[in-house]
């Protein structure tokens, strides 16, 4: 499994992209250190850049990738999930990305879904992942069937994000 993350747009869901962006890229590619040392999966941030090719740096287990001129970190994110297919799992905030992404058969997550486990990962001592309890069940309809079951989209949605 491949996690491809829209890094502008994921620091701009934590604080913003005001300031010392350098510091804020490089806390980002330390927590996803952190999180790819917890939970063992290719992780793949792209970023947008100013270079006359598309480059890529390799950080404590993390692979940056940045743009080309000309192109966005988003046409890059759409064709790594093309190629990926449903191996990939794009986080973004980004709605035309993720529409692309799925259709390309991606698993697509909100940059807060992947917030909330990168948080659990990088903010407790021992780097252990903590598994989420589910939630309680609401309030009965007069329906038929099992009410504590989820619908067969949310369960596998649910699948795939306990995967990450």
């Amino acid at each position: 499994m491949t996690l491809i993350i829209d890094g502008y747009n994921f620091i701009g869901r934590q604080g913003g992209l005001r300031g010392d962006i350098e510091a804020k890229r490089a806390r980002l590619l330390s927590d996803l250190s952190r999180y790819r040392h917890a939970r063992p999966c290719t992780l793949v941030v792209v970023f947008d850049g100013q270079g006359e090719t598309e480059d890529e740096e390799y950080i404590g287990g993390v692979t940056a990738v940045y743009s080309k001129r000309g192109e966005s970190a988003d046409a890059v994110i759409v064709r790594m999930a093309e190629s990926l297919g449903q191996e990939g799992v794009v986080i973004t905030s980004d709605q035309e990305v993720q529409r692309a992404a799925s259709a390309a058969g991606a698993a697509v997550f909100f940059s807060g879904e992947f917030e909330t486990r990168l948080r659990a990962v990088c903010d407790r001592p021992d780097d252990r992942v903590q598994r989420d309890t589910p939630p309680a069940p609401p309030p009965r309809p007069n329906k038929k069937g099992n009410p504590f079951r989820r619908s067969r989209s949310d369960r596998r949605r649910a699948a795939r994000l306990r995967n990450l």
